[in-house]
C-alpha cells in the first residue's frame, strides 16, 4: 500500500505550524509519531493534501518538572519516554507503568503523548491516568495559548474542542500531593491489544480516611470519564473492603461501554467492577504515586 500524494512542511517553530494549519484549513494534517496518520493514509481513510510535521520542534519532546508549575510533558514526548522518564518515574510511577504496557516497544518508541490523547480513541490508555491526576492540557494557536483540564477535552470519538489551526503542546500536571495512584487495563492478549477496559485511580489518604480522590475510566463510554458517583462513595469516608467493592459497583453502573467484537456491554460493565476495586486498593496501599 503507498502513500497518496501530498504537500511536507516541516516548520521549525510552533507558531508557524499554527498557520500552514489555519493558512490550509481542512486540507491540512499534523505529523507527530505518525502511528495512526499514516496508517491510515495508507488504507484510504484519510487523503490530506498537506502534512505539517512536528519532527523539527524539539521542544515539544521535553519532560520535566517546573517548581509551582508542576510535572510539565511535551506532547510530542513518546510512549517510551513516559515509560523510561526518571522524573516521571520519581513523581508519578503510574504514568511510566500505564506507558509501558501500551501497544509494543516498536509502535511506543515513536508514538506520542499528543497523538494518544488528541486522536481521541476511547480505548486509549493515557487518558484516563493523566485525568485522574488532574491534568491540564495547553493548546496554541494563531490567536495564543489556552489551558483546559484534560477531562474537558473529550467530545466524542475522534471529537475534541481542538481548533483546526491549534496544536497540542504539553500536558502539566499541577503537584497535588495523592498518597497513591494506578493504571490497570484488560486487553485480550498480553501485548498489542487494546483495552477492553481500564480504570485509573488517585487518592489521598488522611490515616484510613479518604480525604481526595479521582477514579477515570477508559472505554467504557464513548469519551474518558470520570466515575464521580463512584467517588462519592469513598470520599470522606473510612476505606472497607466492602466499601471497595461498592465503589467498583458504582462505577460499573455510571459507565457507558458498548457492544463490540472485543466484549459485550455486559462483560465490559464487570470488568470496570474489578478493574476499579483492584486500582483503587493498589493506589491506597501501595501508597505511591
Amino acid at each position: 500500500m503507498y502513500l497518496p500524494d501530498f504537500d511536507y512542511y516541516a516548520p521549525d517553530s510552533v507558531a508557524e505550524a499554527c498557520s500552514l494549519l489555519a493558512e490550509h484549513g481542512p486540507k491540512a494534517k499534523i505529523l507527530a509519531g505518525g502511528t495512526d496518520l499514516l496508517h491510515k493514509m495508507k488504507h484510504g481513510e484519510l487523503a490530506p493534501e498537506v502534512v505539517v510535521s512536528l519532527n523539527n520542534l524539539n521542544a515539544l519532546k521535553e519532560i520535566r518538572y517546573e517548581q509551582g508549575r508542576g510535572l510539565i510533558i511535551g506532547a510530542r514526548a513518546t510512549q517510551n519516554d513516559l515509560a523510561t522518564s526518571p522524573v516521571i518515574q520519581e513523581k508519578y510511577r503510574s504514568i511510566s507503568e500505564a506507558a509501558h504496557h501500551m501497544a509494543n516497544n516498536q509502535i511506543r518508541h515513536i508514538g506520542t503523548v499528543g497523538g494518544n490523547i488528541v486522536n481521541a480513541v476511547p480505548s486509549a490508555d493515557l487518558p484516563p491516568i493523566l485525568m485522574a491526576l488532574g491534568a491540564l492540557i495547553q493548546l496554541v494557536g494563531p490567536t495564543g495559548k489556552r489551558t483546559m483540564l484534560l477531562e474537558e477535552f473529550f467530545l466524542g470519538v475522534h471529537q475534541t474542542r481542538i481548533q483546526g489551526d491549534e496544536i497540542l503542546t504539553e500536558i502539566i500536571i499541577p503537584e497535588q500531593g495523592f498518597t497513591g495512584s494506578t493504571y490497570i487495563r484488560f486487553g485480550l492478549r498480553r501485548s498489542g491489544a487494546l483495552a477492553v477496559a481500564s480504570t485509573a485511580v488517585s487518592v489521598t489518604m488522611d490515616g484510613e480516611i479518604c480525604r481526595g480522590l479521582r477514579i477515570a475510566l477508559g472505554a467504557a463510554a464513548p469519551v474518558p470519564m470520570r466515575a464521580r458517583a463512584a467517588e462519592a462513595v469513598l470520599l470522606n469516608r473510612k476505606i472497607t473492603d466492602e466499601l471497595l467493592e461498592e465503589a467498583g459497583v458504582q462505577a460499573a453502573q455510571e459507565s457507558r461501554p458498548r457492544n463490540s467484537i472485543r466484549g459485550s456491554e455486559e462483560y465490559r460493565r464487570d470488568l470496570i467492577r474489578v478493574l476499579t476495586r483492584r486500582a483503587l486498593k493498589k493506589a491506597i496501599t501501595e501508597g505511591h504515586v
